[in-house]
């Protein structure tokens, strides 16, 4: 005999929330597509804020163990307030609620696409989706009644300091560059802590990223010309040290938010590597590159297409492309006295 969670036995003391589970790189995505209470706000900015003071008890049920891990990432679709925007999103994760996420944006261009939330057009069709950073203009591959790789135009993304010496706990003074590509990361390369993004364990460059991480957020002051909430640090890139242009893959793993490690060669990351790159001549307008994930080995291509500004800040436009998947779909619930299932993660 078959049942549903929707039978009368079962009592919630939550809504029966519904996603699309999906992965670009690897990294995974759990997108909201029903279930969720409205986000209040005027703005993209103003639902961030009201999610993470009124809704995030939900946040940590769909991220944290038993439904999620430390490493889960999700999306949830809220009202846009943006004129020419098709969708708006906000993002969550271990640690709260991020301002830009390219991986999340290469996996909802495709769902955008193929639930019919915009009218589907081949060879590509454009969706444009408003994050906390601003409008991404994203394109999506379309032939033959399918979906697949996904590009994005990022915000201005500029490199906010370059050279910056902190002194990290365990490894003493480290320079780092900082720089901006719809979040702030800290930018250092592996082998000057004793490490290579391709062949050290996961958990030594975890820990690594995360003492440059707290040591760039004690000492640094970050900035973002435009608005207060998006000036702090998301989290440090360790990279392969491979900035000069070449054909060959650049290779990074990304550590952000409380330690949560990225699968994937992380959009906003690549994004903000970029601008780095063409701030300190290192590659050209036009010139694309391409990025490995030191953990799967996946690829996204990151190409600067144009020269912006940014404030006072001499800024790029970065094209990034790649590809997500789909994994499944589900419904989750908090049944009535589960505590343990309001979310935990281990220590």
């Amino acid at each position: 005999m078959s049942w549903t969670l929707s039978q009368s036995f079962l009592s919630y003391s939550s809504p029966v929330i519904k996603t699309i589970e999906m992965h670009t790189g690897g990294e995974p995505l759990r997108v909201i597509i029903s279930g969720y209470p409205k986000i209040h706000g005027d703005t993209i900015l103003q639902k961030r804020r009201y999610a993470k003071n009124n809704l995030d008890h939900l946040r940590k049920m769909l991220m944290f163990e038993p439904r999620g891990h430390n490493d889960m990432y999700g999306a949830v679709l809220v009202d846009t307030d943006l004129p020419g925007a098709d969708i708006a999103v906000l993002f969550m994760h271990n640690g709260g609620y991020s301002t830009m996420c390219g991986h999340a944006i290469i996996a909802l261009g495709r769902l955008v696409v193929d639930k019919k939330y915009v009218t589907a057009t081949e060879p590509e069709t454009e969706v444009n989706i408003q994050c906390p950073c601003g409008l991404v203009k994203t394109v999506v591959e379309y032939k033959d009644g399918k979906s697949g790789y996904v590009r994005f135009h990022s915000v201005p993304a500029f490199l906010f300091a370059s050279n910056v010496e902190i002194k990290v706990k365990g490894y003493g003074m480290m320079t780092v560059d900082i720089s901006y590509g719809g979040a702030f990361y800290a930018f250092i390369s592996a082998d000057v802590l004793g490490l290579d993004v391709r062949r050290s364990s996961t958990s030594d460059l975890k820990k690594t990223a995360t003492a440059v991480s707290d040591a760039v957020k004690e000492q640094v002051k970050i900035l973002h010309p435009g608005d207060d909430d998006l000036s702090f640090l998301y989290g440090t890139i360790l990279t392969d040290g491979q900035d000069n242009w070449s054909a060959d893959p650049t290779a990074n793993v990304c550590v952000f938010a409380d330690a949560q490690v990225d699968r994937s060669p992380t959009g906003s990351g690549v994004t903000a590597r970029i601008a780095l790159q063409h701030a300190k001549g290192f590659i050209q307008i036009g010139q694309k590159r391409i990025f490995e994930s030191g953990v799967t080995k996946s690829l996204f291509s990151g190409t600067a297409i144009k020269q912006v500004k940014c404030g006072d800040f001499d800024a790029v436009v970065v094209e990034v492309s790649g590809q997500g998947h789909y994994t499944g779909e589900a419904s989750f619930i908090l049944e009535e006295g589960d505590i343990v299932g309001e979310g935990f993660l281990p220590n």
